[in-house]
């Protein structure tokens, strides 16, 4: 069996995130302990929610050293939404909220002529080849709910963007770190497919 850890500080969608990699056949375990976010094969960060509350949470559980760990050296994780947004060095959210600081950019929010926050399906264009996206078409639909979106200092780490007034990014690869703005696990058969070619590259050592 994959060892695979969905990393739970209380933000995140966990029943649905497991439930779909259910489908594809694996399991998952649900876990809070700091060991075993450091030391799994296989690492998913979901989230829903305020940035503020949620690093709040993985300060207090001893979280962040273990995400940190894991990029250090170079082991898979997946951050899915708000996942993606504690990625960064810090938001607009609430103010300026530091958060991880594992890739270097800001979070901000999405313009004020949009509705916000964004809510249901919109497409992702693969701005660059790579192998998470094979067999999933250029034009393929996401669900996204999202009020914020983030921008990497280094644009050459995005590898899909999504039109919604204005072109953000909504898939990233940094390192052995892949994460997503859209909730691949409310996305149908694509979102399958892309946590299915994720797991498969990271067992397989091919995400750095």
């Amino acid at each position: 069996m994959a060892d695979i850890v969905v990393v739970d500080y209380g933000g995140g969608n966990l029943r649905s995130v497991t439930n779909a990699l259910g489908v594809l056949g694996y399991s998952a375990e649900v876990s809070a302990n700091p060991q075993r976010v450091a030391s799994a094969a296989v690492v998913i960060l979901p989230g829903v929610g305020a940035a503020s509350a949620a690093m709040n949470e993985l300060v207090r559980l001893n979280l962040c050293d273990a995400l940190h760990y894991r990029a250090k050296h170079n082991l898979p994780l997946l951050g899915v939404c708000l996942g993606l947004q504690l990625l960064m060095s810090s938001t607009e959210e609430g103010g300026t909220t530091p958060c991880l600081g594992i890739v270097p950019g800001t979070v901000r929010k999405l313009p004020q002529s949009s509705k916000i926050p964004h809510t249901g399906w919109n497409q992702l264009q693969q701005c660059r080849k790579h192998p998470l996206f094979d067999g999933i078409a250029n034009d393929a639909h996401y669900y996204f709910v999202h009020s914020y979106y983030v921008v990497p200092q280094d644009d050459t780490v995005i590898i899909g963007l999504t039109q919604y007034d204005i072109d953000f990014c909504s898939a990233l690869v940094y390192g052995s770190i892949v994460a997503t703005q859209f909730h691949p696990e409310k996305s149908g058969i694509f979102g399958l497919k892309l946590y299915d070619n994720f797991i498969t590259l990271a067992l397989g050592g091919r995400l750095c």
